[in-house]
């Protein structure tokens, strides 16, 4: 028999039972066990089912309300970054910005700008614009991006890759795990440039995340640029 106590107070408060999920699936296997081996509670399987499918949408709610802050975060970074951009009034301090700020703001752990040029990188004028500057070859953005493969390029390029030489990111190629890599257009006559993101994390950029973001970066990008360049 129920205590009487207890009895009251589920009687005084019956959905507290009928809220709890656990309560009420031990009641229904109770009266399963009760109606015998030889009666099947279709209604039992149909709530079995229901509450499933419940857990299931429960499951795919919190995926996309989880998806929409990782989104919303994102372009958050990608805005601040935009706007520490359009900060500097001199190439240099621009340079120096795009390889501390706003490397720190898209939390990579090296940026490189890659310009083709006919020019050689051992000028003394592009050597005392640092690290972050990557004079090269025309050719060399389309071959690295492609990686010895016979691709369509796209504007922009997420994988996981150890780079096979310190051509690129120095020394700090050893430590580079992931990249991502947006291409440049600086408008007619002029040779393409590069964007290249590196992190040690190796699961920070990957072929299937969105580059709808980093596009727009890029986009912004170009056109700073192309004042620099003018």
């Amino acid at each position: 028999m129920i205590e009487q106590d207890l009895r009251d107070r589920i009687i005084a408060a019956p959905e507290t039972i009928l809220e709890d999920r656990d309560v009420m699936r031990a009641l229904i296997a109770a009266n399963e066990r009760a109606m015998g081996s030889n009666i099947v509670d279709l209604r039992g399987i149909a709530m079995e089912r229901l509450e499933s499918r419940l857990d299931r949408l429960e499951d795919t709610h919190r995926s996309v309300i989880a998806a929409a802050y990782e989104n919303l975060a994102g372009t958050n970074q990608v805005h601040r970054a935009i706007l520490q951009l359009l900060d500097p009034l001199g190439f240099e301090d621009f340079l120096r910005s795009l390889g501390t700020e706003v490397a720190q703001t898209l939390r990579v752990d090296c940026i490189r700008l890659v310009l083709e040029s006919v020019q050689s990188s051992d000028d003394p004028a592009l050597r005392r614009l640092g690290d972050v500057l990557y004079v090269a070859e025309p050719g060399f953005i389309a071959d690295y991006v492609a990686g010895g493969r016979n691709v369509s390029l796209r504007p922009v390029t997420l994988r996981q890759v150890v780079p096979q030489s310190d051509a690129l990111y120095g020394e700090k190629a050893g430590f580079v795990q992931s990249e991502a890599l947006m291409r440049l257009d600086f408008g007619k006559g002029r040779l393409p440039g590069m964007l290249a993101l590196g992190s040690e994390d190796p699961h920070h950029f990957k072929p299937a995340q969105g580059t709808d973001l980093l596009a727009f970066f890029a986009g912004v990008f170009e056109r700073t640029m192309r004042r620099w360049l003018s």
